[in-house]
């Protein structure tokens, strides 16, 4: 009979809820600061609204702060996780294909710098469904 060595357990730090929530915060990091940038120029928010054709601009605008903003407080407070985590997933694939059609794009820096972007993006929302996943399979009270 084979038997399997017993999983190592990973270092303590490796394991904190203080490595966690800061894994948590970096992750959404860049849903926190896009949105800081949109209220301080807000005219800039409304313009990138309106580049890729999202009207009314002002809405759009509006919209995306304060999802960006109420779904990484979910993903970080552990209040609905999952259904945070879920959204920006979906939210990070949409604005994926929206903002960087690299193959759009003739060869070029250009071009290689939305390439790069568009698979760090999609790295984003793999992260995301880590996220919501990992909640899904813990013990309620250990996933805060």
């Amino acid at each position: 009979m084979l038997r399997h060595p017993s999983k190592p357990h990973a270092p303590h730090w490796l394991t904190s809820p203080a490595l966690r929530f800061l894994a948590l915060v970096g992750l959404c990091s860049a849903y926190i600061q896009g949105p800081l940038v949109k209220i301080f120029d807000f005219q800039g928010a409304q313009a990138e609204m309106s580049h890729f054709g999202l009207l009314p601009a002002p809405l759009f605008a509006v919209g995306v702060i304060l999802f960006e903003l109420a779904m990484s407080a979910l993903v970080i407070s552990g209040v609905w996780r999952r259904v945070g985590a879920l959204a920006l997933a979906a939210f990070t694939l949409a604005a994926t294909f929206i903002a960087l059609r690299f193959w759009e794009i003739p060869a070029g820096p250009e071009q290689s710098m939305a390439m790069n972007a568009f698979f760090e993006h999609l790295g984003l929302m793999g992260a995301f469904l880590y996220v919501a996943a990992s909640d899904a399979a813990t013990p309620r009270s250990a996933s805060r």
